[in-house]
């Protein structure tokens, strides 16, 4: 079960490569755009450098969101276009659920895990997973303020990472029940991975002409700036 993963679900791209469930090799390139021509490369190459053809895999995995619209629509376009030419199953996984396996070996198991992305404002895009991945609190946009998530902060200890993290900081951070690691924890290909090879196994294959990213919310382009020159 060879398995190629990808995650552009923010800001760069991470590509993956793992044979039954263990990483074989996986590259993280975090620049301000990372385009489709980029990707494909870093696909190639992970593959490649681990001793392998592309006709070798036996599916291609992708981080559906939620996340950037441009990098969630990258990463789909391309792990489609990979599987099309492979003539390779897709499968596709939660942008959180992939975060939170980065954190949870480091924490005791009445621990709470909060994955956040940034999605503008107070925004954030998150949801709540126990130790063993059970989902406390579904994914969903959150406008942020000093309440949220009272309920779970009141009996637990519960870790907030990722880049959206760091607006809950002003509101709740100084609550003894909130935890926010030190370390930069961004989306990666390398948990995609874990979770694509479950998925492989109960056989969670995607609608490749059909299925579309995550987005959770609509899309919405920056209001045209007002010119200078107008009156």
């Amino acid at each position: 079960m060879l398995i190629l993963s990808i995650d552009t679900s923010t800001r760069g791209c991470s590509v993956a490569l793992h044979r039954n469930a263990e990483l074989l090799a996986g590259y993280d390139l975090y620049t301000e755009r990372s385009s489709s021509a980029m990707l494909t490369t870093l696909a190639e190459n992970v593959v490649k450098d681990s001793g392998f053809f592309l006709s070798d895999l036996d599916a291609i995995a992708v981080a559906k969101g939620p996340g950037s619209y441009t990098g969630l629509r990258v990463g789909v376009s391309t792990a489609k276009g990979l599987c099309y030419g492979l003539n390779k199953p897709m499968l596709a996984v939660n942008t959180l659920e992939a975060m939170y396996l980065q954190t949870k070996g480091f924490f005791p198991e009445t621990t709470l895990f909060c994955p956040m992305i940034d999605a503008r404002r107070m925004e954030v895009y998150a949801a709540v997973f126990d130790f063993h991945g059970n989902l406390i609190h579904p994914t969903e946009a959150i406008i942020l303020t000093e309440n949220s998530f009272d309920t779970e902060l009141e009996s637990n200890k519960v870790v907030f990472f990722g880049d959206g993290a760091a607006k809950c900081q002003p509101l709740f951070g100084n609550r003894g029940n909130a935890v926010f690691p030190s370390e930069d924890i961004k989306p990666s290909a390398k948990t995609v991975g874990i979770l694509a090879s479950l998925a492989f196994q109960n056989q969670q294959f995607e609608n490749v002409a059909s299925f579309e990213p995550y987005y959770l919310k609509d899309f919405m382009a920056p209001s045209p700036r007002k010119s200078v020159f107008s009156n």
